[in-house]
């Protein structure tokens, strides 16, 4: 919504205009009414909206989801409800933000040995700063 936003506002396009309610919990694929084709080399990254996150709970499932650049079918945005109280969508209400990035392609190669680091194979916590709930 502002000149140096790094997303683009993503809207649900609710079927003759009827709200879509989303309860406590509940999950569900919102449609956005858009279809694009994103250059090779690129992705499209679908992202929570903070405001609805902090005030409802309301986060993208699976985020951040990726749309591919060969991808044309209509765009749907997973939305979950962790807060408490039901949410309810209505038709035009802006539900995520979509960030293009470009993206490295690789060769995948296999080995049968990694090289040594000094982290090695230490996860959660190997760095000195514990996960949440990891003791």
């Amino acid at each position: 919504m502002s000149e140096q936003a790094a997303g683009l506002d993503l809207y649900a396009c609710l079927p003759s205009d009827a709200p879509l309610a989303l309860p406590a919990g509940g999950r569900v694929a919102v449609p956005t009414g858009i279809s694009m084709a994103i250059p090779a080399g690129y992705e499209g990254q679908v992202r929570p909206r903070s405001g609805l996150a902090a005030r409802h709970g309301v986060t993208v499932l699976n985020a951040p989801g990726t749309i591919d650049a060969d991808y044309r079918g209509e765009v749907a945005v997973l939305l979950v409800n962790l807060g408490s109280e039901m949410f309810t969508i209505e038709h035009g209400d802006r539900i995520a933000q979509l960030v293009l990035a470009r993206v490295a392609s690789l060769p995948v190669l296999e080995v049968r040995e990694l090289d040594a680091t000094e982290r090695g194979d230490g996860g959660f916590g190997s760095t000195g700063v514990s996960a949440p709930g990891a003791e």
